[in-house]
């Protein structure tokens, strides 16, 4: 176990002693400790075989508590390993709650959660398993089984002292995610944009993700057909907006609302066996309309027209048209299928998709 001395701490977490130190009674506190280290290292001199044994473990607990809260999860992982003391603060739950926030918060949702709930259920299983097997091998050498057991014990404590992860705590998860050992469910914008296919632009479509810490990107393995697509950054992710699978039909709750202008989310798949992508559009006027708000009576036509400006006026792809009152699935084998809408009446949600617009018209 490698030596941890307070005067190691203070000089290696300078920045974050000096956010905490702003606190009046953490400085008469870091004070004295800094005192008695001068002390320490004054008798040294006199006495080289003396050693600082003054360590983090002798701040307060409210003062240790402030320091590792704004540790980063990289500081907080290290100071898990250095003692069984520090261990069990630093894999506290309320610590790395924060981090998880910070960094997965946008694209992990209630599915990612979910699936982490089934793997720390798998996991304990085989434990138990694990633990019977053991026992049923241990059974069967009966004259050594009293020095198996005692390199068992033996074993156990050691494990404990170097500091294993709970699997159902909030670290574990996070340290999963961030090495990539677990995938999640999420969505990505634009899909396949970096194999260079523009047909998805504006569009947002379910897959099972994996993080690449080295590069700070994601891998999506979409659903359906088998396609993946690497080297994703950030701001193509974002956690699903419908808590149901892909191949699920949204039942809009919008209908009667929608009025020309309002911007939309709609769901579209090219054929019944595939599942829906979310693909980002606007509520337009009807043709007997001639756009003048002060006229417009749209909002009261059982006919809605939806309009992708991404396309050209001459493309299929531009204009759709549902009915307000029967709304479900409609569409063809040709032009595809739309599905559930969402109305956004998030600034936040119209901005991401505007800043996702391609360079050019498609068609």
């Amino acid at each position: 176990m490698p030596e941890f001395s307070l005067s190691w701490f203070l000089c290696s977490h300078c920045s974050v002693i000096s956010r905490v130190g702003k606190s009046r009674v953490f400085s008469r506190v870091l004070h004295s400790l800094k005192m008695k280290l001068t002390i320490k290292k004054t008798a040294a001199v006199k006495s080289p075989v003396e050693k600082d044994d003054l360590t983090l473990l002798d701040l307060p607990d409210s003062i240790l508590e402030c320091i590792l809260e704004r540790l980063p999860s990289e500081g907080l992982n290290s100071m898990a390993g250095v003692s069984t003391a520090l261990r069990n603060m630093c894999i506290s739950d309320h610590l790395w709650e924060k981090h998880m926030k910070q960094k997965w918060g946008e694209v992990i949702g209630p599915a990612a959660y979910r699936k982490w709930l089934c793997y720390i259920a798998t996991q304990k299983e085989i434990a138990i398993l694990e633990s019977k097997k053991r026992k049923m091998d241990f059974d069967s050498f009966e004259n050594i089984w009293p020095l198996f057991k005692t390199r068992t014990l033996e074993d156990d404590n050691s494990h404990r002292l170097q500091g294993s992860i709970p699997v159902d705590s909030v670290m574990a998860w996070y340290l999963s995610l961030e090495t990539g050992k677990s995938s999640f469910p999420a969505q990505v914008y634009n899909r396949e944009s970096q194999n260079g296919h523009v047909g998805f632009m504006l569009s947002c479509y379910d897959a099972e993700v994996f993080y690449d810490c080295h590069t700070n990107t994601f891998t999506a393995r979409f659903h359906g057909r088998l396609v993946i697509e690497e080297n994703i950054e950030w701001n193509r992710l974002r956690k699903p907006v419908i808590d149901s699978p892909p191949e699920f039909l949204h039942t809009s709750s919008c209908l009667n609302d929608l009025k020309p202008n309002d911007h939309i989310e709609i769901q579209w798949r090219r054929s019944k066996d595939l599942p829906y992508g979310w693909w980002y559009g606007v509520v337009g006027h009807l043709e007997s309309c001639n756009s003048d708000a002060a006229y417009c009576q749209c909002h009261k036509n059982d006919t809605v027209v939806l309009e992708f400006t991404q396309y050209s006026h001459g493309s299929r792809w531009h204009r759709a048209v549902i009915d307000r009152n029967k709304h479900r699935e409609v569409g063809n084998e040709v032009d595809g299928f739309y599905g559930g809408i969402r109305k956004l009446d998030s600034e936040e949600e119209i901005s991401k998709w505007k800043s996702l617009w391609p360079n050019s018209t498609l068609d």
